[in-house]
């Protein structure tokens, strides 16, 4: 079915209803993605409720509320049927309410994140062309390209000022040391949670530049380069300069920033503040700041001490839920890797898993990771290269083991 009239039957589902319970997932793209739709609906008259979650369990959707997954659900094969689902993931839901541009043969893992498809939906709904500066955070917390959908969306933006492209450093941050200390997308080998050093950095570029007439800040990538270079990835180096987007009608304008400022709120239980931001309410503007600054120091602070758990290669082991998905992106993305890696986090008698590819190697983590967690008596999912499970931390060793005969064969 065409990727218009799926939005479509989804957005005249929710025009239906007189109050929705919304569940968004807690990372950028679920609440950029969840926001989007709060907005939409607000416009038309359809009260809400927006929480945000981890996970969803199908039978928390009970009763006669309609309720609304973003960035959820897809991958969840017994929801309701009545559920209205707006996702990217690879689908096992059948509901005929489920916009999900992979029904559409449109890759979900590049083109087009939850953020993305939630738009076309709003769009569906009214005249909703301002809220494509948020699909920018589903593209970017997703790692995702700007093409194809993505593409598309992006140029309405500029066409409509509402979303301006440059060039400059991608580090979020309030100031210039903050940007570079606090780093972990990408994480900087021997810069990330070095304050003084960066500090230290900034100064001596600044002495140097004036004495060669040459820009402060090449002077300052060059120091960074060469210190972070032996262990950190190309690609990883090559990300902190780049294309840049300010986003005229929210409440961060740099859209780095503001994905990473939402996303850290999301994984930390604030996603109540994070979906503040993104429905443009800047009450909570500086607390939501050290929230993500806060996050970035932990997420840096498990990478330095960070140990192979026992058993497989690549596996490890954090102790707090809200690090293991930043840690295990570093690991793929930032730091010298040759195979799949997996992180989990115990909280309770649940453990929490996050398993990524790094780039070059193909693996169908999505898939994989769902069949074993489902063995283990857990639930799990995703994408091709990123996934996801949650399963009983007694049956860890059952999961590692078939994930290492998986990668063997």
């Amino acid at each position: 079915m065409p990727l218009e009239s799926i939005a479509e039957t989804v957005a005249e589902q929710i025009r239906r209803q007189e109050f929705v319970e919304v569940y968004a997932h807690h990372d950028a793209d679920g609440i950029a993605a969840g926001s989007i739709l709060c907005h939409a609906m607000e416009r038309a008259g359809i009260r809400f409720r927006l929480r945000i979650r981890q996970e969803i369990n199908p039978a928390e959707l009970k009763g006669d509320a309609a309720h609304l997954l973003c960035d959820l659900g897809a991958g969840i094969a017994d929801l309701p049927a009545a559920t209205m689902v707006v996702d990217h993931h690879l689908p096992k839901f059948e509901g005929t309410f489920h916009a999900n541009p992979r029904l559409a043969g449109i890759d979900g893992d590049r083109e087009l994140s939850a953020a993305g498809m939630a738009y076309i939906v709003a769009q569906k709904m009214g005249d909703n062309r301002d809220l494509s500066g948020l699909v920018i955070p589903g593209i970017i917390g997703d790692g995702q390209e700007i093409t194809g959908k993505n593409l598309e969306i992006f140029n309405d933006g500029i066409t409509d000022g509402i979303i301006v492209p440059d060039r400059g450093l991608t580090l979020p941050g309030r100031d210039m040391t903050e940007r570079w200390y606090t780093a972990t997308s990408p994480y900087l080998d021997g810069i990330s949670g070095g304050e003084q050093l960066i500090a230290d950095l900034i100064d001596l570029a600044h002495d140097q530049a004036k004495g060669e007439n040459v820009s402060r800040l090449d002077t300052l990538l060059s120091r960074v380069v060469l210190e972070a270079a032996p262990n950190t990835t190309r690609a990883s180096i090559e990300m902190i300069y780049g294309d840049t987007y300010h986003l005229q009608r929210e409440v961060i304008e740099d859209a780095h920033a503001l994905t990473a400022v939402i996303d850290a709120c999301g994984k930390t239980g604030r996603g109540d503040i994070g979906a503040t931001l993104c429905l443009r309410s800047s009450h909570y503007l500086d607390q939501a700041w050290e929230i993500a600054r806060k996050h970035r120091m932990n997420v840096i602070d498990a990478i330095r001490h960070l140990h192979p758990a026992e058993g497989p290669a690549g596996v490890y082991e954090v102790q707090d839920v809200p690090l293991a998905s930043d840690v295990a992106d570093i690991l793929a993305r930032d730091l010298i890797n040759m195979w799949p890696v997996l992180v989990y986090a115990p909280a309770g008698d649940s453990c929490k898993i996050s398993a990524r590819c790094p780039a070059g190697i193909v693996r169908e983590l999505g898939p994989l990771v769902s069949t074993l967690a489902a063995a283990c008596g857990g639930t799990g999912g995703g994408h091709i290269r990123r996934a996801g499970a949650t399963i009983p931390c007694g049956k860890m060793g059952m999961f590692t083991k078939g994930w290492q005969e998986a990668l063997a064969s």
